[in-house]
């Protein structure tokens, strides 16, 4: 039996997980929560779960919310969220906390040597020089959750010898915004971004996969998870979702891992180790199946541009990138710049800084700070 504390278990991602853990009650254990606002949620999964702890973050607290009446071990501090993550009961945490508010977390689970299913790929993306080389000083394992690099992870396990790699190749659907050129992204709306054609996600992920700025993530993630070079690595748009990445070998095989789009599937492989945990899926119907690639569509290139700079460079640029989109992607939703504005404010973010090299979790924290007050400059300066 497995104890697991999951964060950000009222997301989306989170909702896959507990279907998961519910379908495998045998094996895992629930034993913490972990949420930022939404109390009602964390009530419901309580009274069904009955984990030993509830982290709530301490800027949403409303005491007088039922759920701090009903459960007594509410803890709401960073030291109580490292005191959880750290807790010697804990085999399992799952990071499905969104965008950078995760990384400390992140941190503590891989300083304390604990396994950690990351769906939080910003971590990674703005402190992949802190976290991966502390994760093998404790022994960490760090398995993605998100369903290229798991797929990536099943197609090409973690003892095998990098040299054997050719390339890798992520796969993106398009987005909603596939077919138009980037003159078209002029008159989108928000409404628009939102209707992803084949994932059910969270609002900024949704958005993220419209700009397809969410692939440049994925490219700076699978550079640092799985040591490989940033040329190695190739994005095609594949708008069925089906095939979620592709390895290459050196002898001319690809091994492709495919399923239908369903977070349940990576989720399960990642929860079972070194075991495939049953779960209910929607199977592949091969006689019907019709698949296709892209190229990336034309006019998309510079974001791609500045995350293969970030593989190769390092430092301070994952976190000024990813701190210019949250801060673009957050304008966007409330309405204050266009669509077509999230490109220039993380170029003109990015290209504002120079390479420095990171050494501590203090750096990250500053630069993040840094490139989203320069961000909000360049939002400013568009009107």
């Amino acid at each position: 039996m497995k104890n697991i504390v999951l964060l950000g278990a009222t997301g989306s991602i989170g909702d896959s997980c507990l279907n998961v853990i519910r379908q495998n009650k045998q094996h895992f254990r629930l034993f913490a929560i972990g949420l930022e606002s939404n109390l009602d949620k964390a009530q419901k999964i309580a009274e069904e779960f009955h984990p030993e702890y509830i982290f709530v973050a301490k800027s949403h607290n409303d005491k007088s919310h039922d759920l701090f009446q009903s459960y007594p071990n509410i803890l709401c501090t960073e030291d109580e969220l490292q005191g959880l993550i750290q807790d010697i009961n804990v085999d399992i945490v799952i990071s499905a906390i969104s965008g950078f508010a995760g990384l400390k977390a992140s941190y503590f689970a891989i300083d304390a040597g604990k396994t950690i299913l990351v769906a939080n790929k910003e971590s990674i993306v703005a402190a992949g020089d802190i976290l991966m080389p502390l994760a093998k000083i404790t022994n960490s394992k760090i398995i993605p959750v998100d369903s290229e690099h798991n797929a990536i992870h099943q197609c090409f396990p973690p003892e095998r010898d990098l040299k054997e790699i050719s390339k890798i190749m992520i796969t993106a659907s398009g987005g909603p915004f596939r077919e138009k050129t980037f003159q078209d992204l002029s008159s989108v709306t928000l409404q628009d971004a939102l209707k992803h054609p084949t994932w059910n996600m969270g609002t900024k992920i949704t958005i993220d996969s419209a700009t397809l700025v969410n692939k440049c993530l994925e490219l700076i993630e699978a550079h640092y998870l799985f040591q490989i070079p940033e040329s190695q690595i190739e994005i095609v748009v594949h708008p069925q979702s089906i095939i979620h990445s592709m390895v290459t070998f050196i002898d001319g095989s690809t091994i492709a891992q495919m399923s239908n789009p369903n977070m349940e599937v990576p989720i399960a492989n990642a929860l079972g180790l070194d075991q495939r945990l049953p779960i209910n899926f929607e199977p592949i119907n091969f006689l019907g199946l019709n698949l296709s690639f892209e190229p990336i569509a034309d006019g998309r290139e510079v974001i791609f541009e500045m995350a293969r700079e970030v593989c190769n460079k390092k430092g301070n640029l994952g976190v000024i990138f990813n701190a210019s989109n949250e801060i673009a992607v957050d304008a966007f939703i409330n309405k204050s710049i266009e669509f077509v504005d999230i490109y220039k404010v993380i170029q003109r973010t990015f290209d504002h800084f120079s390479c420095s090299k990171v050494s501590s979790l203090d750096d990250i924290f500053e630069y993040d700070k840094q490139a989203r007050i320069q961000a909000e400059k360049v939002i400013k300066s568009l009107h």
